[in-house]
């Protein structure tokens, strides 16, 4: 199975962000990357467990 690999801006546009703070805040909270030459890459499968693993979730009580 082949895995993307995606780098910042690409994951960006992936993830539907475009305040570069906000996806630093994600590396910083354990977004994990790979150096790969002199730029770093994210993969997918990271992105896609990262997320979930830091999704909350919303109750809406009755009206």
């Amino acid at each position: 199975m082949t895995n993307a690999y995606f780098n910042y801006k690409q994951a960006m546009e992936y993830l539907g962000i475009k305040s570069k703070a906000t996806f630093g805040k994600y590396i910083k909270q354990g977004l994990p990357t790979i150096k790969v030459g002199r730029s770093k890459r994210i993969s997918k499968t990271a992105i896609d467990k990262f997320m979930a693993e830091h999704q909350s979730s919303t109750i809406k009580g009755d009206k």
